[in-house]
């Protein structure tokens, strides 16, 4: 029964992670469900190991529809490689309880300003060049990156929301571009995870073949879909991660 849950639940994660992001919010609760008993990092870590394949298919599905502004999206994926390296060395020595406090109300100044501005997303007309576009490449994607690395769920929200208001992508492009730095960061928050033994890899497996299949198919919904879909997802999905994560730190 369990190892049908996580199976389900990965699928349903692959689902919504190829759209806006957010399938930690979904796989990694449900490992901790399973497997109450193991260690932060050895959850995290075989979450990583199957989620990366589900990942990886909707980037390749994007790529070949959506062309991401590469001047962006890789120092973006260089620096976020980094972060998450930095960021998955550090939860194998400490534990993310203080953070936990944090994340909703960060998520929710993200909804709020996306209400807010309700054009936000809809129109691709990037709008930064030269050192400026690299700078906040670099940095936001080292700061996002050594989050996911260290704690995850939501990354690819906060990416999407990155490449949207930082860069004036709409939010199919933002899909595309996330997908690559997230990529990156699952690749190397998986090295040290892997170097530190804690992934199970059988269970890996069972999320792969999940989250390949809801990446899939998600992936070809959103780019059937266009834009004002995937925004309206995104914002569907950061109210459920501002629920969850309260939930998580405060009940």
């Amino acid at each position: 029964m369990d190892l049908l849950l996580l199976g389900f639940a990965a699928l349903f994660a692959g689902f919504v992670d190829s759209i806006v992001g957010g399938g930690g919010l979904i796989l990694v609760p449900t490992l901790f469900s399973v497997f109450p008993g193991l260690p932060p990092a050895t959850l995290f870590g075989t979450n990583k190991g199957g989620a990366i394949w589900g990942t990886s298919a909707a980037m390749l599905t994007y790529v070949r529809r959506v062309q991401p502004p590469w001047s962006t999206v890789v120092p973006a994926a260089l620096a976020a490689f980094v972060g998450a390296l930095i960021g998955a060395w550090t939860i194998t020595r400490v534990r993310p309880a203080d953070f936990r406090q944090a994340l909703p109300f960060i998520l929710l100044a993200v909804l709020a300003y996306t209400l807010k501005r309700k054009d936000l997303g809809h129109h691709h007309a990037p709008r930064l060049s030269g050192t400026m576009e690299k700078l906040l490449a670099v940095g936001g994607g080292m700061a996002i990156g050594f989050y996911d690395g260290f704690f995850g769920p939501g990354t690819g929200n906060f990416l999407i929301f990155l490449f949207v208001r930082g860069f004036g992508f709409d939010f199919l492009h933002a899909s595309a571009g996330a997908k690559v730095v997230n990529v990156a960061c699952n690749l190397a928050a998986l090295l040290v995870f892997t170097a530190k033994g804690h992934v199970l890899w059988p269970y890996a497996a069972l999320i792969a073949a999940g989250n390949i299949t809801g990446s899939v198919l998600g992936t070809r919904l959103a780019l059937r879909r266009g834009t004002h879909f995937v925004r309206s997802m995104f914002l569907l999905v950061v109210v459920a991660l501002i629920a969850k994560t309260a939930h998580d730190a405060f009940f």
